[in-house]
């Protein structure tokens, strides 16, 4: 299918909704954007309790008259903090949006939540996660590979590169490492782009199926 019908070019539209599952709310959720969607992706990684996409509608009035904003997602996280958050690429950040903001971060505050406005990210985590979610789902180890890698990190830190290659399988061991670090049984930095120089240790996140 061509990406222009009627005049209407699609790939260049930013509104773009559809639901994204979550491995750890077990439920689709609703996204609007592509910027949305991978905010989901990086909420499901850290294990989101819950998600609720535009939870309210916000009203309130200033100097040049009223005002509505609608949040784009209250999130719940593991650790029982709750954040409000909008999602608006740095590029698309109007005049007028820092009040709406303002306005959202204070009743953020006083309902005692976290709030962030997400404007984009470091290009490498994006594809990190998408690598990373390719495994999240329950992932057969009839070979015992997760044992080995866990027990290759026991006490130390290991490159990912020598990690995988101290198993009996490395080219298997690859998917069932990504899939450890996607349930936080391993961890890494994400502050760089995952490669085989990067730094893997024993996380603490839950069992992984």
């Amino acid at each position: 299918m061509g990406g222009n019908q009627g005049g209407v070019d699609f790939s260049r539209q930013q509104h773009r909704p559809g639901l994204q599952f979550l491995v750890s709310t077990g439920r689709h959720h609703e996204f609007e954007s592509l910027e949305e969607r991978r905010l989901l992706l990086a909420l499901d990684f850290l294990r989101v309790a819950e998600v609720l996409p535009q939870p309210f509608r916000l009203g309130f009035g200033h100097s040049l008259g009223g005002v509505g904003h609608i949040p784009d997602f209250l999130a719940g996280l593991p650790d029982g903090t709750w954040w409000l958050m909008d999602v608006r690429p740095r590029c698309r950040i109007g005049e007028g949006d820092g009040l709406k903001f303002a306005a959202a971060a204070k009743v953020a505050a006083a309902c005692g939540w976290h709030y962030a406005v997400v404007p984009g990210w470091r290009p490498h985590v994006i594809s990190v996660l998408d690598a990373l979610s390719a495994q999240r789902r329950p992932l057969e180890d009839p070979l015992g590979l997760q044992g080995e890698l866990l027990g290759a990190v026991a006490g130390r830190s290991r490159v990912f590169g020598d990690l995988v290659e101290a198993t009996r399988l490395p080219a298997v061991a690859r998917a069932h490492a990504l899939h450890l670090i996607w349930h936080g049984r391993l961890a890494i930095e994400l502050a760089q782009p995952l490669s085989d120089a990067t730094p893997a240790w024993a996380g603490a996140g839950r069992a992984a199926g």
